[in-house]
């Protein structure tokens, strides 16, 4: 398939670029997956979209604030974007301006955390290795900053509307934007209503935002992702399955998990690793039956794993009408739900 196949015109202004006062008043696209057939509605609704015996299966991932601001050795400004962790202060990072951020370059953040350079990898990533007195995510939290997509502008006024309220274990450069929508309040409804819900992790990496360059869509190389399952949450996918119940998704980062770690009859087992499954039409599912998720950006790969579940066709349909009905778009966006 063609990138362009995945193609919508936005109009820019449709791009939130702030979250709603109340998390569950966003607007909700209901889409049948099967039929096309589409209606409107609030989040708030959500528990009248569920069934007793459904299952949830939201991603507790947390974003750390990754964005460091600091000078190189010689003086000049540098931006790093902390990836992923190989080790407590060795990370794999983005570097702003690469060029000049050498293998051996020295980096200062303020008096109480310095790094240096140690490796220039695959991709021009570098592999940097900080210093600092006590424990180094407690010395992020004091000097990062929120790293919020390249298409969000404005700066956020408070960190915890980019975290789910279930947010719990730290390690994402982006947030697992379809669970931004829910509150404690509507949680406890949803268990009220006999709807389970089980937790996945997995970090999000800014590669969720790298685009599609290749005209072949199958030519595309994914990003790795860190994920894991728990037995609760195994054993819970499965008795839903058994009991004829729905798995639920929320957000395409909780469908790449089960989908990469399923068996093929959807069976899960507890696991711990990387994936880096890339999801398009033509993919057939072996675990979820719903997905919650927000709108995502034309000939992105997360438009395409939307096509693969609902139809491309659907899915174009859909997302052309929430323009014409000036959705909000993206992160702090509303959102769909595909049944």
């Amino acid at each position: 398939m063609k990138r362009t196949d995945f193609y919508y015109d936005l109009p820019e202004e449709l791009i939130a670029q702030s979250p709603l006062e109340e998390r569950t008043h966003s607007r909700l696209l209901c889409l049948d997956r099967n039929t096309g057939e589409r209606r409107h509605t609030y989040f708030y609704e959500l528990p009248n979209l569920l069934k007793k015996g459904d299952l949830l299966v939201m991603n507790n991932s947390r974003v750390i604030p990754g964005r460091l601001i600091g000078h190189r050795s010689s003086g000049g400004a540098v931006e790093v974007l902390l990836l992923r962790p190989m080790e407590e202060k060795l990370w794999e990072c983005l570097v702003r301006p690469g060029r000049k951020a050498r293998e051996g370059e020295k980096l200062y953040f303020g008096d109480d955390l310095q790094a240096e350079v140690m490796e220039v990898v695959e991709g021009g990533n570098r592999i940097i290795r900080f210093t600092c007195e006590g424990r180094f995510m407690e010395v992020l939290d004091r000097l990062g900053e929120m790293p919020l997509p390249p298409y969000i502008h404005e700066k956020l006024k408070d960190p915890e509307r980019y975290q789910t309220v279930y947010s719990k274990t730290p390690g994402s450069a982006a947030a697992p934007t379809a669970g931004l929508h829910f509150t404690k309040e509507l949680l406890d409804k949803l268990k009220e209503k006999g709807v389970r819900i089980a937790f996945i992790t997995l970090h999000v990496g800014l590669g969720t935002f790298r685009p599609v360059k290749e005209e072949e869509i199958e030519d595309h190389l994914m990003h790795e992702e860190y994920c894991e399952v728990s037995q609760e949450t195994a054993d819970l996918i499965n008795d839903t399955k058994a009991q004829g119940g729905r798995v639920i998704c929320v957000g395409t980062t909780s469908c790449r998990t089960l989908e990469a770690l399923a068996s093929e009859d959807g069976h899960m087992e507890a696991h711990a690793g990387w994936i880096n499954i890339f999801i398009y039409p033509g993919y057939r599912f072996k675990c979820m039956d719903g997905l919650i998720t927000n709108f995502h950006l034309p000939e992105s790969t997360l438009i395409m794993l939307v096509s693969a579940f609902a139809g491309r066709e659907h899915v174009l349909d859909a997302y052309r009408e929430a323009v014409e009905m000036k959705y909000r778009f993206f992160s702090f966006g509303d959102a769909t739900i595909i049944l």
